[in-house]
Formats: C-alpha cells, structure tokens, sequence
C-alpha cells in the first residue's frame, strides 16, 4: 500500500471558515471510499468544541466523524480507522497526548502498511514529520520526543512568514530561525508551507498545492522558492 498523506499549512484563511480554503482538496483526498473520518483533537485543550467544530464541517463534505477522545481505546481507534484528520493548536501538547496514548507508532504503520490516508492541519502537520523541532510553538509541555510520526523525513514549518522589510519588530524572522536549526549538524530540510499552501504525498510523489509558494531549506544551501504545482518529490528519498 502507499502512503498517502496532505499536510496543510493552516485551517482558516483570512476573511473564511473553517477549512474552507483547501475543502475541495480534502474531498479529492478522502475521495467516496472513506465513509468516517477520526479526528484527533489532542492539540487543543477544549475538545469537545474543537470535535463539534470539526465534525459540522466533515458532514457537510459527506463524511461521518469520530473523535478519539470519545471513545474508550485510542489505539484500538486508529487501528480501525479509515481516514485520519488531525487538527492544529499547540504541536507540543498534541505530540505528548500522541506518545501518551501510543498513538505515533501506531499511526505510522496505519498510514505506510495499510494506506490510509493521513490530513494535518498546522500542528497537525508538524507531528506528521520527522520531528516537531521548526514548529512555531510555545513548550507548553515536554512531550517525550520531539521526532514526529514520520510520515515524511523532513521538517515543515507552518504558517510560514515573509520578512516584511516595512516591520519594525526587531524579533528574528523565521528564516533566521530556520538557518539557525540548520546550524545544528544532521538536521533535515524544512519546508516553510504559506498559509493557503499544502503538500499532497502519493506513494514516492509529493506535489505542493494550494493558492501560494514555499520556501525550502536545506542545510548548507540557499533557501530556494517554489510556486504551486511544484514537485517536491526529491525529498522522499531521505538523503539530505
């Protein structure tokens, strides 16, 4: 089976609703054979709104939703799940429910043995790499481990920002935060996802989608821009 993962930089847009802005894609995604989709809410502290939240906008796309904090046996969940969604807030807190729950293991050998598919929304995203390390995040938990469930083996950093030469914050922007994790020695590419900008992996193909760029690190060489429809590909083969 492959794999089959989307990872979105953020659930909302500016002036929209809830997923509106990459709906289209999410239903091409999950396609008609995915009948109910688990929600993992684990990265807000209010689940129960966040699964109310989530499930609305699921039924009025044609999909039933369960969320795993509902039910009894996380691990038996996500073992009979046919599609997985989960949701943004603190990578962090999300992470650490993950491991506390033995779901990170378990997950990956959902998505890479049985090929189901996986959708990630911001920090949902973030756990779907290879670790949590370029999240824009506050710590406020200590998960276990940074390293992520592993479904791609590079960093994504979401909610990427621009430097805006007009700002006046004298903060580091994030591609300075970004070249300072590459300082570090054996640390993976990280993909800087705009808001409105998705990767959609099949298999060994990962393609970006959505209305705007992204801008890619790689260690030892100078970030590089990429438009929509872009093939990101060359990233799978874990060899950076």
């Amino acid at each position: 089976m492959k794999r089959r993962v989307l990872l979105v930089s953020n659930s909302t847009m500016y002036g929209g609703s809830y997923l509106e802005h990459c709906q289209e894609q999410i239903v091409k995604f999950f396609g008609d054979k995915v009948k109910r989709i688990l929600f993992i809410p684990y990265a807000l502290h209010d689940r129960d709104a966040y699964a109310k939240k989530a499930r609305h906008k699921f039924e009025s796309l044609g999909y039933g939703l369960d969320s795993i904090h509902e039910v009894p046996d996380p691990v038996v969940a996500v073992r009979k799940a046919q599609g997985i969604f989960v949701g943004g807030g603190n990578t962090f807190r999300l992470l650490k429910v993950l491991y506390d729950n033995k779901l990170v293991s378990e997950i990956h050998r959902r998505v890479f043995q049985d090929g189901i598919p996986y959708l990630g929304s911001s920090a949902g995203t973030n756990v779907g790499t290879v670790s949590i390390n370029t999240t824009n995040d506050m710590p406020i938990v200590y998960p276990p481990s940074f390293k992520g469930i592993g479904l791609v083996p590079f960093n994504i950093s979401p909610h990427y920002l621009d430097e805006d030469p007009n700002n006046q914050h004298m903060g580091e922007t994030r591609e300075k935060r970004i070249e300072q994790y590459h300082e570090e020695p054996d640390t993976p590419p990280v993909m800087g996802l705009r808001e409105g900008s998705m990767l959609l992996v099949e298999g060994d193909k990962a393609t970006l989608i959505g209305t705007t760029g992204a801008r890619l690190f790689i260690r030892g060489e100078k970030a590089t821009e990429h438009d929509p429809g872009a093939d990101f590909s060359f990233l799978l083969t874990d060899s950076h």
